[in-house]
């Protein structure tokens, strides 16, 4: 048995927050005339609120492009899913919370022009960054192929996060990133650590030159890299993903030997996490679905 997912990374530079989506849907409409496969098409993050300028300056801009989840973006991206017939993930917005929180907020719209999900990012990049954190993790199922968990950006370093995402079923997990930092380099490793340690895909699509550092990747639940931009010019990578894989390889084990998904029975005793003010069940243990 298989189940196939065709996606599509688009690794581009971010579009000005003030210019009009309607860029952005042809912009779309080409990497899907390009690659009419495709069936998930990930942007990165923060790539309908580009700003320029000092830092206090790109917060204000990004302050006042910040939009509630019922506002015209919502909307009008919605639409433009239903209209391409895809699950359609642009990247992230800035949200502007009920209580006036500024969010970053990973969108995710489905092929009949609905919002599917919403993730709001828990780690900001502190002190760099102005977002207030989400208080949540979140999945996505799509139907008929499986389910995705979301982590934006400096969310990889924090491994609670694609632990979590696992356990709740996850079997993909798509990392949109905004990266214009020397620290690329550490985050592909730990998009492979990541993959392995909770065996899912991992989907890294990073913002292209001049502003981002670009090289994003798809692995897969080995830490195998499928697929990697080399450098920061804007491309498009694709590949399919079989989500049997993560099946397969929870069943069989990482190379044939890691299990870690079945390392505990029922008699085993409870772990104390003294950092979480919390425990280890092993009652608990094994992800959703399994």
């Amino acid at each position: 048995m298989s189940r196939p997912l065709p996606v599509a990374l688009v690794q581009a530079p971010p579009r000005p927050a003030t210019d009009p989506l309607s860029g952005f849907a042809e912009d779309v409409g080409e990497v899907l005339a390009r690659f009419p496969q495709t069936r998930l098409v990930v942007h990165p993050e923060l790539h309908l609120c580009g700003t320029e300028g000092p830092a206090a300056e790109s917060e204000d801009r990004l302050a006042a492009a910040a939009e509630p989840l019922d506002g015209p973006r919502v909307r009008q991206l919605a639409e433009l899913a239903g209209d391409l017939g895809v699950w359609l993930f642009p990247g992230t917005v800035a949200e502007r919370g009920p209580a006036g929180e500024l969010f970053n907020t990973a969108l995710a719209f489905s092929p009949e022009g609905r919002l599917a999900a919403h993730y709001r990012k828990l780690f900001p990049w502190r002190p760099f960054e102005p977002y207030t954190p989400g208080d949540r993790f979140v999945v996505l199922d799509l139907p008929d192929t499986g389910r995705v968990g979301f982590a934006i950006c400096y969310d990889a370093w924090f491994p609670e996060v694609a632990r979590h995402l696992a356990w709740m079923g996850a079997e993909v997990i798509v990392n949109p990133v905004m990266t214009t930092s020397a620290d690329r380099a550490q985050e592909l490793v730990l998009a492979r650590a990541n993959a392995i340690v909770n065996q899912v895909y991992v989907v890294s699509v990073n913002t292209a030159g001049p502003v981002g550092t670009g090289r994003s990747l798809v692995v897969d639940p080995e830490g195998r890299v499928r697929v990697q931009a080399t450098d920061s010019a804007p491309t498009v990578l694709t590949d399919v993903l079989d989500l049997d894989d993560v099946t397969r390889v929870r069943t069989y084990g990482t190379a044939g030997l890691n299990r870690m998904w079945d390392q505990f029975t029922e008699a085993d005793a409870p772990i104390d996490l003294p950092l979480y003010d919390g425990r280890l069940d092993p009652r608990r243990w094994r992800p959703a679905g399994d």
